[in-house]
């Protein structure tokens, strides 16, 4: 257990770095590339509730895909990172219409949303070929995708991000589908 956590901790290290030198101009189009599939994804399965992340740092800038759902009425639900691991989902109205949360994350301030999710919109730092992710080590989304097992989960991520295989443990989930710039 502790050979798989040292792992995970030296993979995120290095993904970070990676991550973030990735040059502006080559990370802008990357970022229009996987926003163009989220866009298509969504025009071809209409869902009507799509989970969201917030984008901060050197994430996968989604704000389009949020700007194009919003503007056909597709309701987007937004986490606000609690302690303990917790996500409480928040109605996001407006881009303009956010707070700094803890961590250094960005939630809505509309009211909460307890009803059911068809999209889970999920960010990470690698992912493998079997659609397993490594996140940011606080289980935050772990504890989240369990309680939505009918909602397509779709991750984001630059190519670069991939391995053969990342290391997971008993309560890691598969996502649905990978969109990477190509």
């Amino acid at each position: 257990m502790e050979d798989i956590l040292l792992e995970k901790s030296n993979l995120r290290k290095e993904m970070l770095a990676s991550r973030a030198a990735i040059p502006s101009e080559l990370k802008e189009q990357y970022d229009l590339a996987i926003n163009a599939q989220l866009q298509d994804w969504i025009t071809l399965h209409q869902p009507k509730v799509v989970h969201c992340y917030l984008p901060m740092g050197a994430e996968i800038d989604i704000t389009p895909s949020l700007l194009f759902c919003l503007s056909k009425d597709i309701k987007i639900i937004a986490p606000k990172t609690l302690n303990q691991r917790k996500l409480e989902n928040r109605i996001l109205n407006s881009l303009d219409q956010v707070e700094n949360g803890i961590w250094g994350t960005l939630h809505p301030t509309g009211e909460l949303y307890e009803g059911p999710i068809d999209m889970i919109i999920v960010p990470g730092l690698a992912y493998d070929e079997h659609r397993y992710r490594l996140g940011y080590g606080g289980g935050y989304y772990d504890n989240f995708l369990v309680q939505y097992p009918e909602a397509k989960k779709i991750g984001v991520f630059y190519l670069m991000q991939k391995r053969n295989a990342v290391p997971k443990e008993r309560h890691d989930i598969s996502l649905d589908l990978i969109f990477t710039e190509q």
